[in-house]
């Protein structure tokens, strides 16, 4: 494994917390995905600072 390896690891993983986060606050799992590639900790901090979305029913 190489040095910066680790990083890109960890990044990833948290893009992957941070879209569930997203689902369990109404939001969509994949554009915050996808988001948290680009901003990371930023969209974590988003994330558990933006009130939930209310579930539509259909």
């Amino acid at each position: 494994m190489e040095a910066g390896s680790g990083f890109f690891v960890g990044w990833g993983t948290l893009s992957l917390i941070n879209a569930g986060l997203a689902q369990c606050k109404g939001r969509r799992g994949l554009g915050w995905w996808l988001g948290s590639l680009f901003i990371g900790p930023l969209a974590t901090l988003l994330i558990v600072v933006l009130p939930a979305q209310a579930r539509g029913t259909g």
